[in-house]
C-alpha cells in the first residue's frame, strides 16, 4: 500500500486524541497513540494492518467499520473526520457483528508465516530457518506474548542479558539468538534495531580443539559398521561435514575422477573434495544395496528425495530418479511435511544424523577413547599440535585453496 495523502485532513486535535480518517483502497486510517491497551484493542479486528513508515493502523472499510472502532475505544478520546461519521453515528456505540473482511482481500499472515517467507525469499539453510524461527518464538514469550512491534532495543537487550547471566548460554549460541532479533526487526518489521548496547555477553572461552591420532580414529571405526562406518570413513577421509555426508546424491559421486562434489554447503557455496580409495568398493557396495529397496518402493509409489528449491516444478520425475536419491536413505520411509524444502516427498530424507552420533558414542566407550565423540570430530579442524612421527595430513582441494584437516591419517586412505 502506498503512502497515503492527508492533506488538508491534518486538524488540529489533542495529542493524546484518536484519530479514524478515510484512506486509500477501501480502508480506514487510524492514527493511535500507543498504550497497550489500545493497541490490544485494535489487534481484535480483522484484517488490521500497521505501518510502520507512516505509524499509523488501517482497517478495512466495510459497513459496521467505524462503529465497531467507536465501540471498541469507549472511553478513549476519537476524532472522527467528518466525512466518516454520518449522525446516525454519533451517539450509537453498541458493539456491532464482527465486519468481515471484503471480497478478495486475503488477511495478512501470521508473523512466524512472514518471518518463513522472508528467510526462504533469501534461500537461508533449513537449519537457520527453524533456528531463527525457534529464537523469535522464544523472545515472544520471554515477554508475556508481547507483539514485536511494540517492543525495541531496551526488550531485546533485556533478553540476550537474560540468555547470557540467567541461562548461562555460549558466545555463540547468544551471537545466534542477536543475529534471529536483528532479522526480524530489519528484513520482516522493517524496523532496523540499530546499535545495541549494553547488553551482557556471553564469553567466549579459547579452547584447543580435539585432534585424533592414528590410532584413535583406526580403533574407532574398527568397532562400526554399515552406513555408520561408511559415513565416519567418508568424513575422515573427505573433510566433509555431517550434514553434508548425509544429504549426498548419488550423483554428486565421481568413481571415475575419485571426487565428490559438495552442494550448497556451509554458506550455500559449492566446492569438490577427494574420494579416499579406501570408500571406494565399500561405497559402490553400498549404492548396490540400497537400490534394490528403491526400486520397491518405486513400485510402491514411494522412492521420492526431497529435491531443492523449484527443481521439483522443473524437472517433475527427477524425485524418482536413481541419480538424485540420498547415498544414505533413512531406514523407514518418511514424509517431508509443511511449506519447505522438499514438502510431500516420500520416502527420501538425509540419513539419521542422530543414528551416526549414537553409534559413534557408543564404540568410543567400548574402544576405551577419553576423547570427544562427536563424529564430527573424525572431520577435525586445523591442526593444533605437533602429528605424530610419519602422521601425514589431508590437503582438502576447496575451488584450488588447499585446507588442512586436523586429523592425522592412517596409512589405508
Amino acid at each position: 500500500m502506498g503512502e497515503m495523502v492527508l492533506g488538508e485532513m491534518e486538524l488540529a486535535v489533542p495529542a493524546n486524541s484518536i484519530q479514524i480518517r478515510p484512506g486509500e483502497a477501501g480502508r480506514l486510517v487510524v492514527l493511535l497513540p500507543y498504550t497497550p491497551e489500545r493497541v490490544a484493542k485494535i489487534k481484535t479486528v480483522v484484517g488490521r494492518r500497521w505501518h510502520h513508515k507512516e505509524k499509523y493502523w488501517t482497517v478495512p472499510h466495510t459497513d459496521g467499520a467505524l462503529a465497531h472502532l467507536l465501540a471498541l475505544l469507549v472511553g478513549d478520546p476519537v476524532e472522527v473526520d467528518p466525512s466518516l461519521r454520518p449522525p446516525s453515528v454519533l451517539d450509537d456505540r453498541k458493539p456491532p457483528h464482527e465486519p468481515k473482511i471484503p471480497q478478495g482481500a486475503a488477511p495478512d499472515p501470521k508473523l512466524l508465516d512472514r518471518v518463513h517467507q522472508a528467510i526462504r525469499a533469501r534461500h537461508y539453510s533449513p537449519s537457520t530457518e527453524q533456528a531463527y524461527v525457534a529464537w523469535i518464538r522464544r523472545f515472544i514469550f520471554f515477554h508475556g506474548k508481547r507483539h514485536p512491534m511494540e517492543m525495541g532495543q531496551p526488550e531485546v537487550n533485556q533478553f540476550l542479558t537474560h540468555l547470557a547471566v540467567h541461562e548461562r548460554v555460549a558466545a555463540s549460541t547468544q551471537n545466534q539468538a542477536l543475529a534471529a532479533l536483528l532479522f526480524l526487526y530489519d528484513k520482516v518489521l522493517d524496523r532496523p534495531l540499530g546499535q545495541i548496547e549494553g547488553v551482557v555477553r556471553a564469553r567466549r572461552p579459547r579452547r584447543l580443539p580435539v585432534v585424533l591420532t592414528r590410532q584413535e580414529v583406526r580403533a574407532v571405526l574398527e568397532e562400526l559398521d554399515g552406513t555408520p562406518r561408511l559415513v565416519c570413513t567418508l568424513l575422515y577421509g573427505s573433510g566433509l561435514r555431517l550434514l553434508e555426508c548425509l544429504r549426498l546424491r548419488v550423483k554428486d559421486i565421481d568413481f571415475q575422477r575419485n571426487e565428490i562434489l559438495v552442494r550448497d554447503g556451509k554458506g550455500g557455496k559449492d566446492r569438490l573434495t577427494m574420494l579416499p580409495a579406501a570408500v571406494r568398493t565399500p561405497l559402490q557396495a553400498h549404492l548396490e544395496k540400497v537400490r534394490l529397496p528403491h526400486a520397491k518402493d518405486l513400485a510402491r509409489g514411494l522412492g521420492r528425495a526431497p529435491l531443492p528449491d523449484a527443481i521439483a516444478r522443473k524437472y517433475p520425475s527427477a524425485d524418482r530418479q536413481w541419480a538424485w536419491q540420498c547415498v544414505s536413505p533413512p531406514a523407514r520411509t518418511c514424509v517431508v511435511k509443511g511449506g519447505g524444502p522438499g514438502a510431500g516427498a516420500a520416502g527420501g530424507g538425509g540419513g539419521a544424523g542422530a543414528g551416526v552420533r549414537g553409534a559413534v558414542s557408543h564404540q568410543v566407550g567400548r574402544s576405551g577413547g577419553g576423547t570427544e565423540e562427536a563424529p564430527e570430530v573424525a572431520r577435525g579442524p586445523r591442526p593444533s599440535r605437533q602429528p605424530e612421527p610419519g602422521a601425514r595430513f589431508f590437503a582438502i582441494a576447496a575451488w584450488g585453496a588447499p585446507r588442512h584437516c586436523g586429523v592425522e591419517a592412517p596409512d589405508a586412505t
